[in-house]
């Protein structure tokens, strides 16, 4: 499991969740758009932590 995932805030999982939902209103399967979202949470995350570290 991902822990740079678990350390989301609820207001950060709520738009998460939204954001899934909006993409499997499209028609994009809900394990896709799972993977949509989390791909995109861990490169904010990423670039979060090499802004932090320069």
């Amino acid at each position: 499991m991902d822990n740079s995932l678990l350390s989301l805030t609820h207001e950060q999982q709520q738009a998460a969740v939204e954001e899934i939902q909006k993409l499997m209103a499209k028609g994009i399967s809900a394990g896709e758009a799972i993977q949509i979202i989390a791909t995109q949470l861990r490169e904010k995350h990423q670039k979060s932590e090499k802004m932090k570290n320069e």
